[in-house]
């Protein structure tokens, strides 16, 4: 007997999250490697601009945030393991970018669907109640809207370039910054 999967079957087998946390290019090398994670694409969401390039948007003119869409098979990792998972990448005081990367466009927030909004705003609750953060979590959660994956340069960055990816976050102190804001020294 073979088994016959239908798209609608398998288009239940996944579910998608958008986060913005500065640097699209380490979001999607950050979250990538995650078990249950199929995709990771880089993109733009939060304005109304349709079909935004990368110079628009980093030229805060489209109110556009660099994102991420995280594709990810709900069986192996949840919605709610995503937002632990992503926390830790950002720094959730700063919302006038990240790292050495200024501007709303590099600003941390969290993307949602209706049905997510809970979730999000309880992973929230969790990171200030827990108070493991050095400063005021600022990260808004906002419903989400058009997702525009990003110019084909951008995909996958840390992974066809990996010199220049190496570089850029270490000359930026994502690192640094991370391990001093959730006090890991």
């Amino acid at each position: 007997l073979a088994l016959i999967f239908s798209p609608a079957a398998l288009a239940q087998e996944k579910a998608q999250a958008v986060f913005a946390g500065g640097c699209f290019w380490c979001m999607e090398s950050d979250m990538q490697h995650l078990p249950g994670v199929i995709s990771v694409e880089s993109g733009y969401t939060g304005g109304k601009e349709k079909n935004p390039t990368y110079r628009q948007v980093a030229m805060h003119r489209t109110g556009h945030y660099e994102s991420v869409r995280v594709t990810f098979d709900p069986k192996k990792i949840t919605y709610e393991q995503l937002l632990s998972r992503y926390w830790p990448l950002i720094d959730p005081t700063d919302s006038k970018g990240q790292f050495c990367d200024r501007g709303q466009s590099y600003a941390p927030a969290i993307f949602v669907t209706p049905a997510q909004k809970a979730a999000a705003e309880a992973s929230k609750k969790t990171i200030i109640d827990s108070g493991r953060v050095n400063g005021v979590v600022i990260v808004p959660i906002l419903a989400l809207g058009d997702f525009w994956p990003a110019e084909e340069y951008h995909r996958d960055f840390a992974r066809n370039n990996k010199a220049r990816y190496d570089t850029y976050r270490k000359g930026c102190g994502r690192d640094a910054v991370l391990r001093r804001v959730w006090g890991l020294s």
